[in-house]
């Protein structure tokens, strides 16, 4: 959430780098501004209400002393009056506080600077590539295929336990599972990150916390009985960890991994980008978050990228990395790279990843801050990325690995596995 102050001081600069994200600000910013200047002036009268309210409670006691009671009722009147105008202006101050708050959600998060032009996927920069891209055979099969042939995955279980989205991993593919989370885990140790097992629900004040609320709550499953909802990913319940926390900046960064399952419901997804793992409801995914002093957020992100490509590097998997252009952002990032590996058989190009960095905007919405070296509270940074998600990776890693003598497992993954083949 932006600050009413970042808001008030440029309102044009807010409006035109939302422009940038194709978010037209103008009448919603003039509107905030405009209730704004409502409880500004409200909360002067008020304060200057309790203040005669106060000076003249004084009074009365020096009156009654004097034993002048016909001014001292006097005062007493005026003072039930005060009461009765100060009531009304509670009343406007507090609806006009509710106002600003309704709408100060529905703004988007300012991209940075470093934010190409651009309203789809098709117009975001590529940053930086790396890998070779496997030739295979015209016999070669998609990770589909491959998980029926070797009884990795079954989808069609999925469907029967609980429906489209939901697919059981079985022998070898629940093994590969499972030990790509702990791969991705020690890894994110190895690197400074405090692991921790969070709850896979969260209450509402936490999806509002990190942004998932209002603007994302179709694609949350909602058990509305609690009123609690399934968590899209672990950035959710780690980030609010640090809500209405004041940190000390000796600590910071603060840096958190997480693995947890991801539930989304990923409403209007059809065709092709759903077939197999490419779109699931329910998946695996190991998170990294960073808590940051808002000078050293840049380069805290830089760190987040270089991990993330450290690990598809000893993946062995073809990768890219994408600047995401404004129309591709979300809604509360203000710089975002994505990670893409090819999935050999399907010919494409697959996410796995989003590292980005929210700046103040999360924070603001969270009230997670810290005491500076001169003991002023500030607004911390937040940012997170995925590190990694398993779908897609096993994906690729099927796909790219198929020989005649079954799928090599990488290097790096045969400890965790304990095999190097499946077959």
């Amino acid at each position: 959430m932006l600050t009413l102050k970042t808001i008030s001081e440029n309102p044009e600069l807010v409006i035109k780098k939302l422009a940038k994200k194709h978010f037209d600000a103008k009448e919603i910013i003039e509107k905030v501004l405009e209730i704004d200047q409502t409880r500004k002036r409200t909360q002067t009268s008020l304060d200057s209400c309790l203040s005669e309210s106060n000076n003249l409670s004084k009074h009365i006691g020096q009156l009654m002393k004097e034993g002048n009671k016909a001014e001292a009722e006097i005062a007493k009147n005026r003072v039930a009056e005060i009461k009765g105008q100060s009531k009304v202006l509670e009343d406007t101050l507090r609806q006009a506080e509710q106002d600003l708050q309704e709408l100060l959600v529905l703004i988007p998060n300012l991209p940075s600077d470093e934010v190409p032009e651009g309203r789809v996927a098709e117009d975001n920069v590529v940053e930086k590539t790396g890998g070779i891209i496997p030739e295979l055979g015209e016999d070669a099969l998609p990770h589909w295929d491959l998980a029926k042939k070797y009884d990795l995955i079954d989808f069609e279980l999925g469907v029967k336990i609980t429906g489209a989205g939901f697919p059981v991993y079985k022998g070898k593919g629940a093994r590969l599972q499972r030990a790509l989370i702990n791969y991705f885990l020690d890894k994110a140790r190895e690197s400074g990150y405090l692991e921790v097992q969070p709850p896979y629900v969260v209450n509402a004040a936490s999806g509002y916390g990190t942004g998932q609320l209002p603007d994302k709550e179709g694609q949350m499953y909602h058990a509305t009985l609690d009123d609690l909802y399934l968590i899209p990913t672990a950035e959710v319940p780690v980030t609010n960890i640090y809500r209405d926390v004041i940190l000390e900046e000796k600590d910071l960064p603060i840096m958190n991994t997480a693995y947890s399952a991801c539930f989304r419901r990923e409403a209007g997804s059809y065709g092709k980008d759903v077939r197999g793992l490419n779109r699931l409801h329910q998946f695996d995914k190991v998170e990294i978050v960073r808590i940051d002093k808002p000078e050293h957020s840049y380069d805290s992100l830089k760190e987040m990228v270089a991990h993330v490509q450290s690990l598809v590097d000893e993946l062995e998997l073809p990768w890219r990395i994408l600047r995401l252009c404004g129309g591709d952002m979300s809604f509360t990032s203000a710089l975002t790279f994505d990670f893409e590996v090819f999935s050999a058989a399907q010919k494409r190009w697959l996410e796995v990843s989003s590292v980005s960095n929210f700046e103040s905007y999360q924070a603001n919405r969270l009230k997670c801050r810290y005491r500076d070296a001169d003991k002023k509270i500030q607004l911390a940074h937040t940012l997170n990325g995925s590190a990694l998600a398993l779908p897609r990776i096993v994906a690729a890693l099927l796909e790219n690995n198929q020989t005649d003598a079954g799928i090599r497992i990488p290097k790096v993954l045969v400890p965790y596995t304990g095999f190097k083949f499946i077959n």
